[in-house]
């Protein structure tokens, strides 16, 4: 990584594992000062183990983007111990795997929880800090289901259609207060988000699906999208060669109709 991360205060949601996990390592190794978060304690434990020696630090804060509640309070008690937050990798996050019709609106309304609302309550906690502090870099997590429509992906689709919205806003009104905002764009990556995915009972879909499977390492994903930070990318894809279904979909539609249908979505 380039110098140009070393000694940045970096904040870190879904830091427990996948490409969080990943770009944890990667800015620790680098020299930053990293606040990991997750919902899963036991895990953040083993991710700062396996940090140590590295050149940076890292402290963990672990909590659930489901519970918006308490956001605001623990953003503030975070910064009480560090005195400011370059960066904010929105990573955390859910998908989905059931049809629209077997989908209750309870199911929805907690995909678009985590997805959305964790994300943008944590990002609005934060925000009047670096804007304070002379500004920072914010990051979102959303999909190339976040780009179009997918089947078995309704809810997680609309919840990172909807963050596109959300932080090309964010860019627009805070450019002026040096805040950058990039949007990473995932394709296949081999993590466990189809794992945990949840069905339309709510529970977890409980196997790695073939195309996560066959996607490029989390560890390249990171470096894909450490790359892009550096670049001050606004979008940033990550992924391999079905990152081509973005300009299928923008300037061939009728052909992503045609095929998108044809996938199978597992």
């Amino acid at each position: 990584m380039k110098d140009i991360f070393s000694n940045r205060v970096v904040w870190i949601t879904g830091a427990s594992s996948g490409i969080g996990e990943a770009l944890v390592y990667t800015f620790v190794q680098s020299g930053s000062r990293v606040i990991a978060s997750s919902n899963d304690t036991e895990k953040l434990n083993q991710v700062a183990g396996n940090c140590s020696g590295m050149k940076g630090s890292i402290m963990i804060v672990p909590f659930d983007l489901g519970e918006t509640a308490g956001i605001e309070e623990m953003a503030a008690k975070v910064l009480e111990k560090e005195d400011r937050i370059d960066m904010l990798l929105n990573i955390g996050g859910i998908s989905q795997r059931a049809l629209i019709t077997e989908t209750p609106i309870w199911l929805d309304r907690k995909i678009m929880e985590i997805n959305y609302f964790g994300t943008i309550a944590l990002t609005k906690a934060v925000l009047p800090y670096m804007i304070k502090s002379g500004g920072g870099h914010i990051a979102a997590t959303s999909s190339i289901s976040g780009r179009f429509g997918f089947p078995l992906r309704s809810a997680y689709s609309a919840s990172k259609q909807a963050l596109h919205g959300f932080f090309e806003t964010l860019l627009l009104e805070h450019s002026k207060d040096n805040i950058r905002v990039s949007v990473l764009i995932p394709g296949r990556v081999k993590t466990m988000i189809s794992y945990h995915a949840l069905t339309a009972d709510g529970r977890e879909h409980g196997r790695l699906d073939e195309g996560q499977a066959g996607g490029i390492p989390a560890e390249k994903a990171a470096r894909q999208i450490i790359r892009g930070l550096g670049r001050n990318r606004r979008e940033i894809p990550v992924g391999g060669s079905e990152l081509l279904m973005l300009k299928i979909r923008k300037y061939l539609p009728s052909l992503f109709f045609r095929i998108a249908g044809r996938i199978k979505p597992m």
